[in-house]
């Protein structure tokens, strides 16, 4: 078993997260099903920093003495927010937590979005990593993804962000309408040459309730087969870890010391706050006799949120205790994702109940998961990997 990285052990270990949710796009893409909306006036960011502060505060009374590890500015689009408005929601954050040394703090950004000085204003709010948004290397298939940047500007923004940031990161979709192998390979190896040390690689999937569904059901939109698709996954996994750039994460590849902190308290199944229109988060009652998480989640549509904050500090529409099972199940679900697996201890203690012998060695044997010499820790394979949810589903019956 690979031993470059090893599962933790503990809630403590696996870091405690900030999530902020800015709900704002200048357009839709036909693909997308976040929670993202268009708004033709302008957006009264004053008001939203006044909710944001309000519904940090009402997180805080209930995740005292943590230390942030990490933040993330997701959406929609941030870096439409203006710098001042995310200093402002960092300033919060830091007057209800410790802050930890050389956190990881994180904002998305569309190319068309990307400003040299708007930049400036974000690192000096104090961001200080960039995930850029590129999505693809080709001017017309950014077209037919419904983005409004072509290869240039995207090109640029790299360059820029660069120059502002500590660490920059940027997505590409796979596996598009019409793509081939060739083509994939071609483009990613395009990308490499630009991307600094961290590349999220998703394959295209086809979302409810978007607009590429209703195309893909009236047969107006096809992607690659799943055999073609699996080969670019293959493909993907030799380029990148050709370049230093390995999965530390099915879909996720970065240099050794560039692994995106904010995605390992997801994965790690950490601890974090979500705030923001539509945002979700997990709280740990640390004074419960199993360390009880809360599933958490907040009003989707802006106005709304906005109306529930100003009226009772927060914009709460679940906020769940999850069973013992819950939580086995979703630390399974999310660490056997990641390359260093999961730790059977942890597995354990979240879950109160323990994996039957006889069906880990089956899957050891099938060749779909492995464990490392003593035990203690499994991970899925290559080929497991492509079974996910089969092999959650056997390890967790």
């Amino acid at each position: 078993m690979d031993h470059a990285f090893a599962p933790v052990t503990s809630d403590r270990e696996a870091g405690f997260g900030i999530y902020v949710h800015w709900p704002f796009c200048a357009s839709k893409c036909p693909y997308c099903d976040f929670n993202s909306h268009v708004r033709k006036a302008p957006i009264d960011q004053p008001r939203f920093v006044r909710a944001f502060q309000a519904e940090l505060a009402t997180m805080a009374r209930r995740t005292p003495g943590r230390t942030v590890s990490s933040i993330f500015f997701g959406g929609g689009t941030p870096s439409l927010m203006e710098p001042a408005t995310v200093g402002a929601i960092l300033n919060a954050i830091g007057s209800h937590w410790e802050i930890a040394p050389g956190a990881e703090i994180t904002l998305e950004a569309n190319p068309t979005s990307v400003e040299a000085d708007r930049f400036k204003g974000f690192r000096k709010a104090g961001i200080n990593r960039v995930s850029l948004g590129v999505q693809a290397m080709k001017d017309e298939d950014l077209q037919a993804l419904g983005r409004t940047h072509s290869v240039a500007d995207a090109l640029r923004a790299v360059e820029i962000a660069r120059d502002a940031f500590e660490r920059i990161s940027f997505d590409l979709i796979y596996a598009r309408p019409g793509q081939s192998v060739a083509q994939w390979q071609d483009e990613l190896g395009q990308a490499l040459d630009f991307a600094a040390d961290h590349l999220s690689l998703y394959q295209l999937t086809i979302e409810p309730g978007t607009q590429f569904e209703i195309l893909h059901k009236a047969g107006r939109l096809e992607v690659p087969d799943p055999e073609v698709a699996s080969d670019m996954f293959l493909a993907t996994q030799a380029m990148t870890t050709g370049r230093d750039l390995a999965a530390y994460e099915i879909s996720n590849h970065a240099a050794h010391d560039a692994v995106c902190q904010h995605n390992l308290v997801y994965w790690r199944y950490g601890e974090y706050v979500g705030v923001g229109p539509g945002a979700h988060g997990r709280l740990v009652d640390q004074a419960s006799p199993y360390a009880q998480r809360f599933a958490t989640s907040t009003e989707r549509y802006p106005e709304k949120w906005l109306e529930r904050v100003e009226a009772t500090g927060h914009g709460l529409v679940a906020d769940d205790p999850l069973t013992l099972e819950e939580m086995g199940d979703e630390y399974l679900v999310m660490g056997l994702r990641l390359r260093e697996g999961i730790s059977r201890a942890r597995y354990e203690a979240l879950s109160g109940r323990t994996f039957a012998e006889k069906q880990v060695a089956l899957m050891v044997e099938q060749g779909f998961i492995e464990t490392d010499s003593d035990g203690s820790s499994l991970r899925a394979t290559r080929e497991g990997s492509f079974l996910l949810d089969a092999v959650v589903a056997d390890l967790a019956a």
